[in-house]
């Protein structure tokens, strides 16, 4: 079932207790970051990559059939991330700002920057650079509310493809996906924003959408139905820190983000 305010399916059983959450060691940039989807940068050659993306059900399903995986930096300013989504059928149609970006494939991210589960943020982005972003004060379980009009203020992302948006004809290698949250606009009215200094541990996760497809006789891609039902075949919800349940609004269960003052390459 569907949360009609954001976020990937969610699962209205008990969480189970998942596995150790991960964690990754985000070094500082040695300088502004580009944002053009390309991470040409030195510093983004010498960051490490995180493991390879999960189910979010951990070890209860078999591993993606694609791969995901993520880069981290920072600076005074932002906190860039850049993740490379391996795609055989790169397809994205909305383009309209807050549409509500996972009914398609897409990539999300979700930070909750003081660690206490609440008051946390989510950013969503499909493959034509379309962003959907929203504040939760509390988890869904708890009564949360999305507040869908509250924007990253001053949020920069671009993407760059590896084939061809919305063909059938062919199949793709990738895209690459370049993310700079300022960390100013990860605020509210009523909360203030936290700058990271040298040892600083936020929670983190990221979750990838992926829907099985079909095309229609226009070439036009959509999500797969059954056959028998008529049904729309549930995704694929596959992350960096597994939850251990379809619900990635546990953010106890997210993974540590490391902020060091180190810069990336540098590090011993």
């Amino acid at each position: 079932m569907f949360s009609a305010l954001g976020g990937a399916t969610i699962s209205h059983t008990l969480a189970q207790t998942p596995a150790e959450s991960k964690s990754y060691t985000c070094y500082r940039a040695d300088k502004a970051i580009s944002i053009d989807g390309r991470m040409n940068e030195q510093a983004w050659k010498k960051a490490a990559w995180t493991s390879s993306f999960v189910d979010i059900e951990g070890d209860k399903k078999p591993l993606p059939l694609q791969d995901t995986r993520v880069k981290m930096l920072w600076d005074d300013e932002y906190l860039y991330i850049a993740a490379q989504i391996e795609e055989e059928h790169i397809w994205a149609y909305q383009d309209k700002k807050d549409q509500i970006v996972y009914l398609e494939n897409d990539f999300e991210v979700f930070i909750d920057p003081d660690g206490d589960t609440d008051n946390y943020y989510e950013l969503e982005i499909n493959a034509i650079n379309n962003t959907f972003d929203l504040f939760l004060p509390k988890p869904y379980r708890k009564g949360g509310r999305a507040q869908l009009k509250w924007d990253i203020k001053g949020l920069k992302s671009a993407v760059s493809i590896d084939g061809t948006v919305n063909n059938a004809q062919d199949k793709d290698k990738r895209w690459v996906l370049e993310i700079a949250i300022p960390f100013e606009s990860l605020s509210t009215e009523n909360v203030k924003p936290l700058f990271p200094k040298g040892g600083a541990e936020w929670r983190i996760n990221f979750s990838r959408v992926n829907w099985q497809h079909e095309v229609g006789a226009d070439g036009r891609y959509s999500r797969k139905r059954d056959g028998e039902t008529g049904k729309i075949l549930p995704e694929y919800n596959w992350v960096w820190s597994p939850q251990g349940i379809i619900n990635m609004h546990y953010p106890e269960y997210w993974g540590k983000l490391l902020f060091s003052e180190e810069k990336a390459g540098k590090a011993k």
